[in-house]
């Protein structure tokens, strides 16, 4: 029988952390439920474990004092082993009841992700009252399906079953909210197979507060597609630069060429020589560019050897 462990990062969820491990149990009495405490300041960590001592199921609590949602997730992928990870909030927002549904494809071994999908009935947009948030959700969608070429419709998700290959060669350089991003721009960068599922979404009950900033973890979300396009699509990245140093060059260098057309004699030197900078700037940030994706690109077949040897054989198939 395959491991399965459900993780249920937690910062303050004292009113609703008791029914989402029951939920959990519930669906799956067989899981591991592991709650990451993420410097709470309220009862989260007792009623956890008071709720899971209570119901007897396998898991327990894990303490993570850096705060931020990345930094929870990576503590659990750390220090957890299983076969499927289950990752959820631990705010009643996503369905328990799913949890089979997402596993399937990983257990049948037809996807490396599987993502609980909010938007695919609507729920999401009738439940979530945040205009600037369902504005950020299209944002990201686009410019990620842009990037990648991919046609993902929930890239924010944070409800989704992963295999132990995707979770144990994944590194997690982000802390807070940006998570759910980084973790799909991976997974498409590094070719690992998405599947999306149609889930109900609905809002946090009354008494329990959101911990999301709309303009602060949107601007997260925003660099960590900057810092992505950078780190993996190097040529694209420096060559926008490149064009756009050109473009300046040559603008700046407009009153140059007509003094030289004019009267064979440049007055504007100061101007010439701005637009000498820029231009050689542009040649260097191209050069830039071709370099590292080469390099990223020899980086891409050096992880497909390493995924290749450490691939996981899963118990369920020996």
């Amino acid at each position: 029988m395959p491991l399965i462990s459900v993780i249920l990062p937690a910062f303050n969820e004292e009113q609703t952390i008791a029914d989402t491990i029951k939920d959990f149990h519930l669906a799956l009495p067989d899981a591991e439920i592991w709650v990451i405490n993420n410097h709470s300041v309220d009862e989260t960590e007792s009623i956890a474990r008071e709720t899971i001592s209570s119901i007897g199921c396998k898991g327990g609590i894990i303490n993570e004092h850096r705060p931020g949602k990345g930094n929870a997730v990576r503590r659990a992928f750390l220090n957890i082993e299983a076969d499927v990870y289950i990752l959820a909030d631990a705010d009643l927002t996503y369905p328990a009841d799913h949890a089979h549904k997402l596993i399937s494809p990983i257990l049948n071994g037809d996807a490396d992700m599987a993502v609980g999908d909010r938007h695919a009935n609507g729920h999401y947009a009738m439940e979530n009252k945040r205009a600037f948030h369902n504005f950020g959700n299209r944002l990201v969608r686009s410019l990620v399906n842009g990037l990648f070429n991919a046609k993902l419709y929930d890239i924010m998700s944070g409800y989704r079953a992963l295999n132990r290959d995707f979770v144990k060669s994944y590194p997690i350089l982000v802390e807070g909210f940006e998570i759910e991003t980084d973790m799909t721009l991976h997974a498409l960068d590094r070719r690992f197979r998405i599947i999306e599922i149609p889930i109900p979404y609905k809002d946090r009950p009354a008494g329990s507060f959101s911990k999301l900033n709309t303009f602060r973890d949107g601007a997260r979300v925003i660099n960590t597609i900057t810092k992505i396009l950078r780190y993996y699509r190097p040529l694209a990245f420096f060559l926008i630069a490149a064009i756009i140093f050109m473009a300046t060059g040559f603008t700046v260098a407009i009153p140059v060429f007509e003094d030289w057309l004019r009267e064979g004699y440049i007055h504007h030197v100061p101007l010439a020589i701005l637009a000498t900078g820029l231009e050689i700037s542009a040649i260097l940030l191209a050069a830039v560019g071709l370099i590292l994706d080469s390099t990223t690109h020899q980086d891409k077949c050096n992880f497909e050897r390493e995924l290749l040897k450490n691939s996981s054989s899963y118990t369920w198939k020996k």
